[in-house]
């Protein structure tokens, strides 16, 4: 797993994953890799992995090219406990879609981002909590493929 753009082609679908210890957000880009958008939100089942295998499933129904998983840095840039957490669950992820690829991502602020966007939309209360986490999942995903984007017009030059 690695938290850089892949060399992955650009063609083909991306699932953007937001890890809580409650819920995961989830994402899914358009073929071409240009959009991401809200997919689910799944209830986290840290005991028998449903979770997980859902998302499994996800990757198969949309014939995903890769995984992009948030990993939560502190605001100075280091791996706390949240960031364990993401590579333990991003590890195990992999496990179940092999050969699917899963990389890491620097996810900081994109529940802040998320929950701001969608206030500001009129978004609130209890109807906020249960999209806040598909929203980080798109910020996560939407950082990710726009990094992907400018990599491969970089390397184009």
């Amino acid at each position: 797993m690695t938290d850089r753009p892949s060399d992955t082609p650009l063609v083909g679908r991306r699932l953007g994953v937001d890890v809580g210890t409650v819920r995961v957000g989830v994402a899914l880009s358009d073929p071409n890799g240009v959009l991401a958008t809200p997919l689910a939100t799944l209830s986290r089942d840290q005991r028998a992995g449903a979770d997980l295998e859902r998302l499994a499933e996800l990757v198969a129904e949309h014939e995903v090219v890769e995984v992009v998983v948030g990993l939560p840095r502190t605001l100075a840039g280091r791996h706390g406990p949240a960031a364990a957490a993401a590579q333990s669950y991003a590890a195990a992820l992999a496990e179940l879609i092999a050969p699917v690829p899963v990389r890491l991502t620097d996810e900081r602020l994109s529940t802040v981002a998320a929950t701001r966007s969608l206030r500001e939309g009129g978004v609130r209360g209890r109807r906020q909590r249960a999209v806040v986490d598909q929203a980080a999942a798109v910020q996560i995903l939407q950082s990710w493929l726009d990094a992907a984007r400018a990599r491969g017009r970089r390397s184009q030059r």
